[in-house]
């Protein structure tokens, strides 16, 4: 099943105003439906009783101060007894923990609240209309009250003993913004090429000895989450899903400056940035701390991920998914995630609170197996929160932390299905050392005397080391370039072609000088000479050489 093809029902909440007894109005639009007339409208009151559940909540799982909610200020409300949570029995009969309570009793009244009236006929009609199809629901909730965002909307469930709406795997969750820029053209990708950047994990300490500690233990993080991303591969080959498994090629920075990461960014393909790091609210969509003199808000991200086509950003940061506040009310548009969508950034996946190191460890790795197996980013999510669901227990926050923001315009996929993989060259219309007198070869010139054999008529340049020919160098592009031999029309010689990928160019030496080669094909004459990426790179010698019968 292709992914951009299940059907979506997307939501939104808007604030509308008060009753005379203060209440709080909202009305709830069905934006886009997958069936004619199913854009429908349903006006409610947000309850009291909604409001001391939510109360509930902050006071046993949050980290940060309260928020104002709607129909009735915080100061007003008594405290909350445990007996006042539904203590209804779990399905093998047992009384849940307070805690489970907690999240079970917020759970099911925001599903209630959310899906009333029209709208649950509208979700019912959906659903029906997508098992019909044999497909997944995609549904996303747009909030446009702010102070409505830090409600842990991914806990919705219809009822006790049913999961919570972001952790089914037939309705795809995740939440958007119609407030946004066109989406640029996207790019499909064969393989998770993904950058991963640990900023400054304390700005706070940044000292005398803590400093150099913090720089050896933040390269230990590096190489452990860089092995986490990488290994997906080899571990999800054991699964029902082998078969569709792609490479993942991941690169690091530590504490880059902010031109070093837009630097990297600009000269390299990524579909996806992983950000792991100290992060704060702010009105420009937050701070990332990526050094103790480098910091970086929402608004110049967004600017450098949609110019350089990244498709997903990841943050394992504090407040990612929250906006800033200000008078105890928070800011319209200005969280993280919110602010790289409206910008133009596919998905964006942010922390409403901080989580922990082994969780987020755990998250991630179970994320990107997902990825690999060529799931859709909301599909991948789901996967991954119910891995956290699994290890540290329902009643747990950790698996509700994570928030999607997904574009409305973008059809969750990252990966280029395996059937429409691009064709490559055939075989016969290669040479082959056993179909010719001649042999090829690149020699090195300058420095150390190394000579890289062209074996089979192919060879493939780049800085990944699932190429021919390795360069690692920063100015080489993954996979940059290829060297193949083609039978030639003109008096049936063999031509060796070169075949620019890369993302800043291969350079020719010619009798003007260094002339750029840019995603194109070009011909190759024996004694031509090659810089990959830079002019300032190194120089390979491209040499044929008749063989001795």
């Amino acid at each position: 099943m292709h992914q951009s093809e299940n059907p979506c029902l997307s939501l939104a909440i808007d604030p509308l105003s008060r009753t005379t007894t203060g209440a709080e109005r909202f009305a709830i639009w069905v934006l886009k439906a997958p069936f004619p007339n199913g854009q429908v409208l349903n006006e409610c009151v947000w309850p009291e009783t909604l409001t001391q559940s939510w109360r509930a909540w902050q006071e046993m799982f949050s980290t940060r101060e309260l928020p104002d909610v709607p129909q009735i200020h915080q100061a007003s409300l008594p405290p909350l007894a445990p007996k006042s949570v539904n203590t209804t029995p779990s399905a093998n009969g047992q009384v849940l923990p307070y805690t489970a309570m907690l999240m079970q009793d917020l759970g099911i009244s925001l599903w209630r609240w959310l899906f009333d009236g029209a709208i649950k006929r509208s979700l019912d009609q959906s659903e029906g209309f997508a098992r019909g199809q044999k497909k997944q629901l995609r549904l996303r909730l747009e909030i446009r009250d702010p102070d409505l965002i830090a409600v842990p909307w991914e806990i919705m469930q219809p009822e006790t003993g049913k999961p919570a709406i972001s952790r089914s795997q037939q309705i795809l969750f995740s939440r958007t913004t119609s407030n946004v820029d066109p989406l640029p053209p996207q790019r499909l990708e064969q393989s998770l090429n993904i950058l991963l950047i640990l900023g400054d994990p304390d700005p706070n300490q940044n000292n005398g000895e803590h400093k150099t500690a913090s720089a050896l233990q933040l390269e230990q993080e590096a190489k452990a989450l860089a092995k986490i991303l990488e290994c997906c591969k080899n571990d999800s080959q054991e699964g029902e899903n082998s078969s569709r498994t792609v490479l993942c090629h991941v690169d690091t920075l530590l504490q880059p400056t902010k031109a070093e990461l837009i630097s990297r960014l600009e000269n390299e393909k990524y579909n996806i940035l992983f950000y792991a790091g100290h992060g704060e609210r702010a009105p420009d969509g937050g701070l990332l701390f990526l050094r103790p003199d480098a910091r970086i808000n929402g608004t110049e991200l967004a600017q450098v991920l949609v110019r350089c086509h990244v498709k997903l950003a990841v943050f394992n940061a504090c407040w990612g998914a929250q906006p800033e506040r200000y008078n105890q009310h928070s800011l319209p548009r200005s969280s993280l995630a919110e602010v790289l969508i409206h910008h133009g950034v596919p998905a964006v996946l942010g922390m409403r609170e901080p989580i922990a190191d082994e969780e987020a460890l755990s998250f991630i790795q179970a994320f990107a197996q997902a990825l690999a197996a060529q799931n859709s980013i909301d599909e991948a999510v789901a996967v991954a929160r119910q891995k956290l669901l699994t290890l540290y227990k329902f009643n747990q926050p950790a698996w509700t932390l994570p928030v999607l923001y997904m574009h409305p315009q973008f059809d969750g996929e990252l990966i280029r299905p395996i059937e429409e993989n691009p064709t490559q060259f055939p075989v016969d219309s290669l040479q082959t050392p056993e179909s010719t007198t001649q042999s090829a070869y690149l020699r090195l010139i300058g420095g150390l005397s190394k000579v890289e054999q062209i074996e089979g008529g192919h060879m493939r340049v780049g800085r990944h080391r699932e190429n021919d020919l390795v360069i690692e160098k920063q100015e080489v592009s993954r996979k940059h370039a290829e060297i193949f031999c083609r039978d030639s029309f003109e008096g049936g010689k063999p031509t060796y072609f070169l075949s620019d990928n890369s993302s800043y160019g291969t350079f020719i030496l010619g009798p003007n000088g260094w002339q750029r080669v840019f995603h194109q094909e070009v011909p190759l004459q024996s004694g031509t000479q090659l810089k990959f990426g830079s002019t300032q790179g190194q120089t390979w010698e491209f040499i044929i050489q008749d063989n001795i019968e």
